[in-house]
């Protein structure tokens, strides 16, 4: 990178303290991101599947979709998306994706109903960093005049993820203690305001916490003084969501990706399938019917060495796929991937062939997750 590149870069509302806790520090969807600790990788990811590890996901793209009810608001947002919007209760929170008109996933997102009665018709938004100059843009182009679209730039996002994050959290927020899986509520943390959901991308039980930027960094200094939480960079939450199975936009799904090649067809529930009323309807609903020619699988190569991202899958000689996410796995305690491969050779235990450096490797199809999944159903 050429000197000043960094200038150009923006920083979150938690940049100065990474720099200050020995951060190692890299270029990420436009923003200076911590990506280790002198923890290490290694470290961080296995502390948060014992313990509790802390991220700043502050360069995530938060929004508030508002019109006049729910239900319109809702609607609104279903012209764009799949998923049961007008469905949320109150305080539910559900994982999403835009849709583009040939089926392709313009993003996944999530998206909560506001338990608080005075946000009634407010939808709140979470999406990609890297596609929210995408997103935003889309989504607004889309909206009747009587719903709009209100960003919160400079909002910190913070994510507590482990076995241990709920009760630590909770003895600040007792609030949170009363959340399940897919819920979130606005709360009170040690005098300062916050929305607060129980979910993340780790596979762990576990927080996400929108923030006001002058309170943020005093909300994670409070956090990090317990002895189980750990600040952790974007090198362990790829190898923790990588284990749990959870795709990363821009590798496992792409606007040319149809939910149903990516494996995530449950994003589309029942009746918004009758009705067929969402973009790209016409690819998804023959997909399901007929199946498609490819689809996202996980990957367990031999050996103890990872398979990257872009690496050709074979079978006799033909190839058959590519691995689209892959690297070691820690809990695992060995080399996990991720990739697509033609739909005959998707079954779990199938043999296939990694092409690394020219020479294949072997490897099979396994089911995900690779570590399991401990929600707080």
């Amino acid at each position: 990178m050429a000197d000043g590149a960094h200038e150009t870069l923006e920083k979150t509302a938690l940049h100065a303290l990474h720099v200050e806790l020995g951060a190692k520090m890299v270029p990420f969807a436009g923003y200076d991101m911590p990506v280790q600790y002198p923890l290490g990788v290694l470290g961080e990811h296995l502390h948060t599947r014992a313990k509790a590890g802390l991220f700043d996901v502050s360069h995530m793209g938060q929004a508030y979709l508002v019109g006049p009810d729910h239900e319109t608001t809702a609607k609104a947002f279903e012209a764009l998306a799949p998923g049961d919007i007008v469905g949320l209760a109150p305080g539910q929170q559900r994982y999403t994706i835009l849709l583009n008109d040939e089926g392709g996933i313009i993003d996944d997102l999530m998206v909560t109903r506001p338990l608080d009665p005075a946000r009634e018709g407010h939808l709140f938004l979470v999406v990609n960093a890297s596609r929210k100059a995408v997103d935003f843009p889309h989504i607004r182009k889309a909206l009747p005049e009587d719903v709009t679209l209100e960003t919160l730039d400079t909002q910190a996002l913070v994510a507590l993820q482990g076995p241990s994050a709920v009760e630590v959290f909770a003895r600040h927020c007792p609030a949170a203690a009363k959340l399940v899986f897919m819920t979130a509520t606005h709360a009170v943390f040690d005098g300062m305001d916050i929305h607060v959901s129980r979910s993340g991308y780790t596979g762990e039980d576990g927080v996400e916490v929108s923030v006001a930027p002058e309170d943020a960094e005093k909300f994670v200094r409070t956090l990090l003084a317990h002895d189980d939480v750990e600040p952790l960079g974007l090198g362990a939450r790829d190898s923790l969501r990588l284990e749990a199975g959870l795709c990363l936009y821009g590798n496992d799904i792409d606007e040319t990706t149809s939910p149903i090649e990516a494996s995530i067809a449950w994003t589309i529930p029942k009746h918004r399938r009758e009705a067929g009323d969402f973009p790209g309807a016409d690819r998804i609903l023959k997909e399901l019917a007929d199946g498609t020619g490819r689809k996202r699988v996980g990957i367990l190569p031999d050996g103890k060495a990872p398979a990257r991202g872009h690496t050709e899958i074979q079978t006799g000689g033909s190839t058959i796929g590519e691995i689209t996410s892959g690297g070691f796995g820690p809990t695992a305690d060995g080399p996990v991937a991720m990739g697509y491969v033609a739909r005959e050779h998707a079954k779990a235990g199938t043999e296939l062939d990694l092409i690394v450096r020219g020479k294949p490797r072997a490897a099979k199809v396994a089911k995900l997750p690779f570590a399991p999944h401990r929600y707080a159903k």
